[in-house]
């Protein structure tokens, strides 16, 4: 666990041991301030109205963009990523900056509503409304993409923003607030908080209009029931077993080459991560030799980063450990793969289905392969576990059909983890894995409420909500509705 020292967090890189940076330790009275602070900056915030908000959020993309090189360093330096993949994470985080600020009046903006029949002398409107202050816990593993998609689409909704990054990440969240602040001197829109459980804790007791929580199943348990308390509404992306099911006419090559990146990017530590590949057995050898020789092509130490958490290391040596234990064979890696604090890549084959390596989620650079029949086979084995995260399939003629049945909230054809990068798609899982959506149209409407407003504008001509109706227009009324929907399609 980072430490403490002198009221700072000390934050270290994994691989080296090296200080990436510190910040202050924020208490619950901390937290209760930064959220008064950011009630005032809200009201300011929303103030500006749509084009003045996209205005200051396209600001802090160009920001983002010219200084892509430093915040991949920053992040490089905390996380021991390698600073490649800082970059692409940057990348997809100004996606979603962007399509945020840009499409917020379309999807949240006012508008009126098609008026009905009871009630034809009155028009609907509906309108979105922000919160006002919205909590975001973000996770370790992305820690600049995943808590810019909630905060982005928060900020742009009008709301204004407490973060509380990772005590493993600070530094890199530090960063993300320090250049807002610089496009948007006014006010603190977007905040800190930094420490441990109990600061998260303290955000979601806090007050927030709506908490975004990004991390383990466990702790977002953890998250809902504190928000609870209150009534806090919630937004949960939480653990993954992502599967990738290989059909017979699959692009053989390229599906290796996806499942060891869906598989082992950012060393297995993400949460879309394919951990499963499920392959029809006429293409399972051919899959097999092709992802371990590109797998093994994989330096540790340059393209596969050390594991954040210590803790983390204990977790995938165990799941290895039980897969051959099992009679699980490793075609790559295995045992002595986990040397921390890096772990190889790692292939096992003929695994148990009820294994931790099948089960759990491991979060390492890890890959089980599994021979099934047919895609069918594969469908009820990709399903068969408690998330619902992402998943993948390679195929041609029924890639699409396979994508459609399995229990995920997102799935990638003749990929892995594109999906993450397209800022209008919504992102989110179902069962273990959460519930609600960040990014796209859905993920705006999740950071305002949605607020109907009806206008009267003439005399009723089938008055049927007030006490002055007469039985003779009742029965018009029903005569009316009979016309209208008996026997319509």
């Amino acid at each position: 666990m980072p430490e403490i020292e002198d009221g700072l967090l000390l934050s270290t890189n994994p691989a080296t041991g090296e200080e990436a940076g510190r910040v202050p330790v924020a208490d619950e009275k901390a937290v209760a301030q930064a959220v008064e602070r950011a009630r005032e900056a809200a009201a300011w915030w929303l103030g500006l109205g749509y084009d003045g908000r996209k205005a200051r959020l396209l600001r802090w993309r160009s920001l983002l963009v010219g200084r892509i090189d430093e915040l991949a360093e920053v992040t490089h330096r905390e996380t021991g990523k390698p600073t490649a993949d800082a970059v692409m994470e940057t990348v997809a985080a100004v996606e979603h900056v962007d399509w945020a600020a840009r499409h917020a009046r379309k999807v949240l903006g006012p508008r009126r509503t098609r008026t009905r029949l009871l009630l034809a002398e009155h028009s609907g409107h509906l309108e979105y409304q922000p919160y006002g202050v919205v909590g975001v816990i973000g996770p370790w593993n992305y820690p600049i993409v995943t808590p810019v998609g909630p905060i982005s689409g928060a900020l742009a909704a009008g709301n204004a923003v407490i973060f509380k990054p990772s005590e493993y990440t600070p530094v890199v969240g530090q960063w993300l607030v320090d250049t807002f602040a610089e496009v948007v001197p006014e006010h603190p829109v977007l905040q800190a908080v930094h420490g441990f459980g109990d600061v998260g804790a303290a955000l979601c007791r806090s007050g927030v209009g709506k908490v975004a929580f990004t991390g383990s199943t466990a702790t977002a348990k953890k998250v809902m029931a504190a928000c609870a308390e209150n009534l806090v509404p919630v937004v949960i992306e939480a653990g993954g077993k992502d599967a990738l099911i290989v059909d017979a006419d699959a692009d053989v090559p390229a599906a290796a080459e996806a499942a060891v990146w869906g598989g082992m990017t950012n060393a297995g530590q993400t949460c879309i991560g394919i951990e499963r590949v499920y392959a029809v057995a006429p293409v399972y050898d051919a899959l097999v030799k092709e992802i371990v020789a590109k797998a093994g092509k994989l330096r540790t130490g340059e393209e596969i980063g050390p594991i954040t958490m210590p803790r983390q290391i204990d977790t995938i040596r165990e799941h290895i450990d039980d897969a051959l234990a099992r009679g699980g064979t490793a075609v790559l890696g295995g045992a002595d793969a986990v040397q921390p604090p890096y772990v190889a890549p790692t292939v096992l084959v003929d695994v148990p289905a009820d294994s931790t390596e099948i089960r759990e989620e491991t979060f390492g650079p890890t890959l089980t392969i599994t021979r099934v029949k047919d895609a069918e086979e594969a469908i009820r084995l990709a399903n068969d576990t408690p998330y619902g995260l992402g998943g993948a399939v390679f195929g041609k003629k029924n890639a699409i059909r396979i994508a459609r049945r399995l229990r995920a909230g997102m799935v990638a054809v003749n990929s892995t983890l594109t999906f993450v990068g397209m800022g209008n798609l919504p992102f989110g899982g179902v069962g273990d894995s959460g519930f609600g959506r960040i990014h796209g149209e859905d993920g705006l409407r999740e950071f305002a409420r949605p607020k109907a407003i009806t206008v009267r504008r003439g005399p009723s001509v089938l008055p049927s909500m007030t006490f002055e109706r007469t039985p003779a227009q009742i029965a018009t009324i029903v005569k009316a509705v009979r016309l209208l929907y008996k026997g319509r399609p």
